[in-house]
């Protein structure tokens, strides 16, 4: 496994992506699509809520602090969040995993990231491939939920992994007005990137997902496609979130309980960032 670095100024970016053999790959793509994919939807969610409900418990919130010091190298990580919801202090490990900023990055530029994560897929739309689907062949703009070449080819995607202990709020790339809102409804297959080696995004065209518009002051259109996985709540956007509402950049966008993969169709590619780094929300995208 290969840890990723860098001088991130909110995260703790020690991210450990795991060099999973051809043979065992396979094997977790078999169980994660072939069998868990398959299980009808309606259980899918039974199971994940329930499962997602277990972390709601008042008895989690002892698991916050070995948590954090066996997953971050900051001592100081936890200090730079609130508990959701105006609470006090964080009453469960939902909490935690929901946790917000105390202050919002700071950032000059235009384009920034707008979440944190694995950067596990790059390329033009152009170039990406179709993949199959329960016997149906699902191109790029199938997450999206567009219609064929509504996005532009030249288009960049990404998708970037939000592992567990990620920050786990989607914020706004850019200054812009919404323009769609979309809920695909789908499955909840495994997200994690390094089972399916090369189509990582594979998830993002058959699970359950937010997709958001933004147009932003140049009159391009930014697509985000918030892609639930297995132990999914639920995806809540906040109130003001709708369509024809005018956002600012980094404001709140969405909020993942428990799991999340955000790919992104923007009119540039990202200036700094290459496969399989790590990003955060408000660097320079």
């Amino acid at each position: 496994m290969e840890a990723v670095k860098g001088p991130y100024d909110y995260s703790d970016p020690c991210f450990k992506i795991f060099k999973v053999p051809e043979w065992r790959a396979s094997i977790y793509k078999f169980l994660a699509v072939d069998f868990w994919g398959n299980v009808p939807g309606n259980i899918q969610r039974r199971v994940s809520a329930y499962y997602s409900s277990i972390y709601s418990l008042p008895f989690t919130k002892r698991i916050i602090k070995p948590y954090v010091k066996f997953y971050y190298q900051d001592p100081d990580y936890l200090s730079k969040f609130n508990p959701p919801e105006g609470k006090n202090e964080f009453e469960s490990f939902q909490d935690f995993f929901i946790r917000r900023f105390k202050s919002i990055p700071d950032s000059k530029s235009n384009w920034v990231w707008p979440c944190e994560g694995l950067l596990c897929d790059l390329s033009y739309v152009s170039d990406q491939k179709t993949s199959s689907v329960k016997a149906d062949r699902r191109n790029i703009w199938t997450i999206f939920g567009v219609s064929k070449d509504l996005i532009p080819r030249e288009y960049s995607f990404t998708n970037v992994f939000l592992h567990n202990k990620n920050y786990h709020r989607i914020h706004a790339p850019v200054d812009g007005k919404i323009s769609r809102i979309q809920h695909i409804p789908g499955d909840l297959v495994i997200l994690r990137p390094w089972i399916y080696k090369q189509n990582p995004s594979l998830p993002a065209f058959r699970n359950e997902r937010y997709n958001i518009d933004i147009v932003d002051v140049n009159g391009k259109t930014w697509y985000l496609s918030i892609v639930g996985g297995p132990a999914v709540g639920s995806i809540k956007l906040p109130k003001d979130i709708v369509v024809g509402h005018e956002i600012k950049k980094l404001s709140e966008i969405a909020v993942f309980y428990l799991g999340s993969t955000c790919c992104m169709a923007a009119p540039t590619p990202p200036r700094y960032h290459r496969i399989n780094t790590f990003v955060e929300v408000g660097a320079i995208y």
